[in-house]
């Protein structure tokens, strides 16, 4: 009987593996986008030049100063991450710098200390020569990743920096409301380590003002109530992950604290490719298990075109004039 029992349970959790594999390879494709790409290189010394690498990474160069926001290139593997433990791929985060052109940086801007915002952060300064700019826990996976103390800056919400002709400032904002591997990290997180170590530590929205425009990266699809109600911005990179998962009402008022509020004129969605894909292979969409990418997408077109608000979209590696009227 007890045979009988394992045997059936061990069809049964095969028969689950088999359902989850098959889930996990359902996800949208990009051809639902195909209206929306933006294709526009930069003029050198004309132009504000954007790259998007995946999550809320992103790559800001105007010839003189270059800064990075988060810089996450490790993307370790779903399995590994949920089971193991992970730490930063030292020559796959190499070799993506290379292939960026990116060796030098002024500052890189964390904001949240979860893993794919946070864990490459340490290693990117190391190489490029950036000040590792961010909350306590931020400094604190720096830290446990050896950084130099004098390549680390805890940030205040509301303070502004100035990098070439690059003025930054970092504002409070909220985590998309998802509860996981929330908190602070109150001693130096030593790599590999476990996901959910690599704790929120408070979330940044970060304005990126320059001469030739103002910026808005909203890393995360969360929102603090009338953080933004004093700031403008040209452009929104806006944070999109899990927001195809929320009803009506949170979305709309996400809509209207981020981009309604900073009476943005383009939104370019962020955050929504799966991070556990490989950093060499192409961007691709979550799987329909864990996001409904389609629904944020549905929305964004709606509010986009009753607020005359231009929607765009990257998919590829490369620098872009991502400010509108470029």
């Amino acid at each position: 009987m007890l045979r009988r029992l394992l045997g059936i349970a061990l069809v049964l959790l095969v028969l689950a593996g088999g359902w989850l594999a098959m889930r996990l390879r359902d996800r949208p494709d990009l051809g639902g986008v195909g209206d929306l790409l933006l294709d526009t290189p930069p003029r050198p010394g004309a132009d504000l030049a954007v790259t998007f690498f995946g999550v809320s990474t992103l790559l800001f160069e105007d010839g003189e100063t270059s800064l990075l926001i988060d810089g996450f290139f490790s993307r370790p593997g779903r399995v590994e991450t949920l089971a193991g433990r992970i730490e930063p791929d030292r020559p796959g985060v190499a070799r993506a710098l290379e292939a960026a052109g990116i060796h030098r940086l002024a500052a890189l801007f964390v904001v949240h200390s979860h893993y794919d915002h946070a864990m490459d952060a340490a290693e990117v300064a190391r190489r490029t020569g950036a000040v590792v700019v961010g909350s306590e826990s931020t400094a604190q996976v720096a830290r446990g990743d050896r950084l130099a103390e004098a390549q680390i800056r805890v940030v205040r919400p509301g303070e502004a920096m100035d990098f070439g002709r690059f003025h930054v400032t970092m504002l409070r904002s909220r985590h998309f409301p998802h509860g996981m591997a929330m908190g602070e990290i109150s001693e130096p997180l030593h790599p590999p380590a476990r996901a959910t170590a690599y704790r929120e530590g408070g979330s940044y929205s970060v304005l990126v003002e320059h001469p030739l425009g103002r910026v808005l990266v909203q890393g995360s699809a969360g929102f603090e109530p009338g953080a933004l109600r004093d700031v403008r911005a040209d452009l929104v990179w806006l944070g999109i992950g899990g927001l195809g998962t929320r009803d009506r009402e949170y979305m709309e008022a996400y809509w209207r604290e981020t981009v309604e509020s900073v009476a943005a004129k383009r939104v370019i969605p962020i955050h929504w490719d799966d991070f556990t894909r490989p950093f060499a292979e192409p961007l691709q969409p979550m799987p329909r298990l864990l996001d409904d990418f389609e629904a944020s997408l549905r929305f964004l077109r709606e509010r986009a075109a009753a607020d005359g608000v231009e929607l765009r979209f990257v998919t590829e590696r490369r620098p872009l004039a991502a400010l509108p009227g470029s």
